[in-house]
């Protein structure tokens, strides 16, 4: 009889310097947990997990041999999402984002030591994946992008890259305005970084330039572009589209296994 697999699921509190607030974490650890170093799943807006079926969609992998063991943690967000997630770069035109650059020193100072000190977690590039959903998703992105010290792959779910300067109504442009393009767009190639991007066809109805595209994939489609000028290529870059998608919790748990298996693909076996 297969023994049945079982996970691990924990509640961290840590106090943030930073954020000058207490941050609650959830940890998974895969069944079996040991002593060898884990790949890492650095996962905003840690408090969804329940909505998106992760535990479920964890065991199923694991009971497929589909995804490396590896550990979630997922990182909560609060009343403050609002202004926690968004570019260190800059706040949006309503002043939204404005403690985004404090959110990153929190994860990079106090929550990865916090996590490496205490879990058996790799440090190796490839295995330190960060993603998220919406605002955190442009916020997981943006996190990447300044740390790629830290992190190998970044997953970004139905991401607010539309995060702008500048209102519509103030003159706002697609080639200046939206702030993670133009991040992107000044700096250098980050070696080595790997991107998963997810749009859904009914993430909104928005059509700034009535082409007849959501403004979701538009955005989506046109950050792919900026990454291209930079040099990454169709092996640096998943793009998903998922058709029917929505900009919620059940969409993004429905697509998850795809991500985790991009993230953490198990090690194939050679024989012979």
């Amino acid at each position: 009889m297969r023994r049945k697999l079982q996970l691990d699921v924990r509640t961290e509190k840590i106090r943030s310097s930073y954020l000058s607030r207490e941050v609650q974490l959830t940890i998974i650890l895969p069944p079996e947990y040991g002593s060898k170093p884990y790949p890492v799943l650095w996962l905003n807006d840690g408090q969804d997990l329940p909505s998106l079926s992760m535990e479920d969609t964890l065991l199923r992998l694991y009971r497929r041999k589909s995804i490396q063991d590896c550990v979630v943690v997922g990182i909560h967000a609060n009343e403050k999402r609002l202004q926690e997630y968004g570019t260190m770069e800059m706040a949006d035109y309503n002043n939204h984002g404005a403690k985004a650059g404090l959110f990153a020193e929190c994860l990079i100072q106090e929550i990865i030591p916090y996590i490496r000190s205490t879990y058996n977690v790799s440090k190796e590039l490839s295995k330190n994946v960060i993603a998220g959903f919406s605002l955190g998703g442009l916020s997981a992105l943006d996190i990447a992008w300044n740390y790629p010290e830290y992190f190998g792959k970044v997953g970004v779910f139905s991401g607010s890259l539309w995060w702008r300067k500048k209102a519509y109504s103030k003159g706002y442009r697609d080639d200046q305005d939206r702030i993670i393009h133009h991040v992107i767009r000044k700096s250098a190639k980050r070696e080595g970084l790997q991107f998963w991007l997810e749009a859904g066809t009914d993430d909104e109805k928005g059509d700034r330039n009535h082409n007849g595209v959501i403004d979701a994939i538009d955005d989506t489609v046109d950050l792919i572009r900026e990454l291209k000028e930079k040099g990454y290529d169709d092996d640096d870059i998943r793009f998903v589209l998922v058709r029917g998608g929505e900009h919620n919790q059940t969409t993004w748990g429905e697509v998850m296994p795809h991500f985790l298996r991009w993230a953490f693909a198990a090690k194939t076996v050679v024989t012979g």
